[in-house]
């Protein structure tokens, strides 16, 4: 059986190690019972691993070579192997509407785009498990004050318990990447409904951390221009690496009341200047 060529522009790292790769399948033990779908399989060595867990098991691949193998190597994975790029599916549809456990040993190039689109598919995705770049598990794991703390931390964080498992070296994989690597796993908290608008707290942590070494006082002048009166409150001397998830959303819902208060205040000149 022809062995697949690692591809440099899909980010394709194959992991070498069986026992790092059993230990990267058990992760997704935390979540029983779902379904699975793993992002990347490329030869399948932890696809291997994730089929004696007597559940579904389906894998999503964009590569044809590994596509090809995949089918020839594990036959009975043939109805459950999806060519297509996950960054573009519909995910409603992959185990009828019900939820499922995201696993895989992602690709460098793409793994913080997976995990936006977990955040976008949150009450489909229970649990999230995997291998990513050490310094981006790093990032997501981070808390408030840390240099490390920033958009994924925050977002993700509001939603999902994360747990930065373990780390692993360059050498178990082929290509050997030129960074390690580490295993995370992230579980849904009880957490429904954040307490403010989600677009709105998007807007805020993004634009922020956009400019983190400011303070909140400048970095948030996109949206709420220069002169809002709300930025003199003492809470904008703090930059947004200081600010934890909660104190995000309360953020979140003082700017939303400055912003319709200033809409107010504008649509009452622009009704008056143009009274008979």
């Amino acid at each position: 059986m022809r062995l697949v060529k690692p591809k440099k522009f899909l980010g394709q790292h194959f992991l070498k190690d069986l026992k790092v790769a059993q230990d990267i399948a058990d992760t997704v033990d935390a979540c029983p019972k779902l379904p699975i779908l793993e992002v990347g399989p490329g030869m399948g060595v932890l696809t291997q691993f994730l089929l004696p867990k007597e559940r579904t098991v389906k894998v999503v691949e964009v590569d044809y070579e590994s596509v090809a193998y995949l089918r020839e190597a594990y036959p009975r994975l043939e109805d459950n192997i999806i060519e297509d790029d996950f960054l573009k599916m519909n995910l409603q549809r992959l185990f009828d509407g019900q939820p499922f456990v995201l696993t895989g040993n992602y690709p460098y190039n793409i793994s913080s785009q997976i995990f936006f689109k977990m955040l976008d598919n949150k009450d489909l995705i229970p649990c999230c498990t995997g291998m990513i770049q050490k310094e981006v598990a790093e990032r997501i794991a981070a808390g408030p004050g840390s240099k490390t703390y920033g958009i994924l931390s925050v977002l993700i964080q509001a939603w999902y318990r994360v747990e930065y498992l373990f780390t692993v070296s360059e050498h178990v994989f082929n290509p050997p990447p030129k960074v390690k690597s580490a295993v995370i796993r992230m579980t849904r908290n009880d957490t429904r409904q954040l307490g403010c608008d989600e677009k709105l707290f998007k807007q805020v942590v993004k634009t922020t951390f956009n400019q983190r070494r400011k303070t909140l006082r400048n970095s948030i002048k996109p949206i709420l221009g220069k002169e809002c009166p709300l930025t003199e409150d003492i809470l904008f001397n703090k930059r947004p690496e200081q600010l934890s998830v909660q104190e995000f959303i309360e953020l979140t819902n003082r700017v939303g009341t400055a912003l319709k208060e200033m809409k107010e205040e504008t649509d009452k000149r622009a009704f008056n200047g143009f009274q008979p």
